[in-house]
């Protein structure tokens, strides 16, 4: 069943909605720093959770960076209708998906996050991100968007029936379109559950469209782990 993405365009009242959190391993290894969003709904219940990786200009310490682009920066003028985790990626480092897992595990011990509806999406570093994320827990996820992004094409099985669905401009000179090309291809040979939007003429910033309109919020809503 899909269900509809209902914005409330108030600045005043969503405004700094976003609170700053930090998943720390039990082990004592290296975790993240993220905002963490909780929708403005009447509904009570287990709510569907997004996690948002971003490029590699929004790596750092200083939080109010990842607002700069996508879902975090979305929610500072609008209601999404997710529980969304925004972590950063420390100065020099590349995403890590196990410590992503964790992050996963952790934001969903602590507020009431639907399992069976969680999704991962990102841009550019944070596309590539997403892609080696669920290769390594495609269970954990019910649907993955990489933006502008790139993979390991031999991790395609990994994937199983996963709902994917990839953006990329066809003029981007960042990271080259036939990286997002490549990982469409080898999924579909592998058997896999992928749509591919590539935006004719545009270079790599692919991600404003996307996140801007509704349609990628309905089809994270239309998927659950449970049907």
């Amino acid at each position: 069943m899909v269900l509809a993405c209902a914005w409330i365009s108030s600045s005043s009242l969503l405004a700094d909605r976003q609170t700053k959190d930090e998943y720390k391993p039990a082990d004592g290894s290296k975790g993240y720093k993220y905002l963490l969003y909780l929708p403005e709904t009447k509904s009570k219940g287990k709510k569907p959770l997004m996690v948002f990786l971003h490029g590699s200009g929004e790596r750092g310490n200083d939080l109010s960076k990842v607002k700069k682009h996508g879902p975090p920066k979305i929610v500072e003028n609008k209601n999404l209708p997710f529980i969304i985790a925004s972590p950063q990626c420390p100065s020099r480092e590349y995403w890590n998906a196990k410590i992503l897992k964790g992050l996963v595990d952790d934001v969903t011990s602590k507020h009431p996050v639907d399992k069976n509806r969680i999704y991962l999406t990102g841009l550019s570093m944070g596309g590539y991100g997403t892609w080696a994320t669920a290769a390594a827990y495609p269970k954990k996820f019910a649907a993955i968007a990489p933006i502008c992004g790139g993979g390991d094409a031999k991790n395609a099985k990994n994937y199983g029936k996963l709902p994917i669905w990839n953006f990329h401009g066809d003029a981007d000179k960042a990271v080259p379109v036939r990286r997002s090309r490549e990982m469409v291809s080898a999924v579909k040979k592998a058997g896999g559950n992928v749509k591919y939007t590539e935006y004719e003429g545009v270079g790599h910033d692919s991600w404003t469209r996307t996140y801007a309109g509704q349609k990628l919020y309905d089809w994270f809503l239309s998927h659950s782990r449970d049907n």
